[in-house]
């Protein structure tokens, strides 16, 4: 089981690592991975865990959730100072448990391997005026 001090809670660290982290899918689970320094202060690895209504009805969303914190808390050890979000998709509910401890560990090594996104948390630059739609300025004139 998870510890609370080894679970992300407050919607600002969900959007950190959202914005700030790499992402990686593989079938049932979707994976945001947010390196962290190594002497991280609350817990070297922390999980949050998304499961939309998408998943099914609420029986089988708590019951994905429940199987997915099973399964991070068994490799909690293994992988380096994180953030992590798990967002459950659909064919979750689908999935033996195997099959989703496989996408887990296959989706956390693809994340923690890429590189952070860039620093502006995936906004693009702006780029000037430029043209509105049919031709027209950008301020309607």
């Amino acid at each position: 089981m998870l510890s609370r001090s080894s679970r992300l809670h407050r919607p600002p660290d969900f959007a950190r690592v959202f914005k700030q982290g790499s992402r990686a899918a593989r079938g049932g689970v979707v994976i945001h991975w947010l390196t962290r320094s190594a002497d991280a202060e609350p817990a070297p690895v922390r999980a949050g865990f998304v499961v939309s209504k998408k998943v099914g009805n609420a029986v089988v969303r708590n019951r994905v959730k429940r199987r997915l914190r099973a399964l991070v808390a068994e490799r909690l050890g293994d992988w380096p100072p994180a953030d992590v979000v798990v967002r459950a998709t659909p064919a979750a509910a689908e999935r033996t448990w195997e099959a989703l401890g496989a996408d887990l560990d296959s989706a956390a090594k693809s994340a923690a391997a890429k590189k952070r996104r860039g620093g502006n948390g995936g906004v693009t630059p702006h780029r000037g005026r430029g043209r509105g739609r049919k031709g027209e300025a950008a301020n309607g004139r």
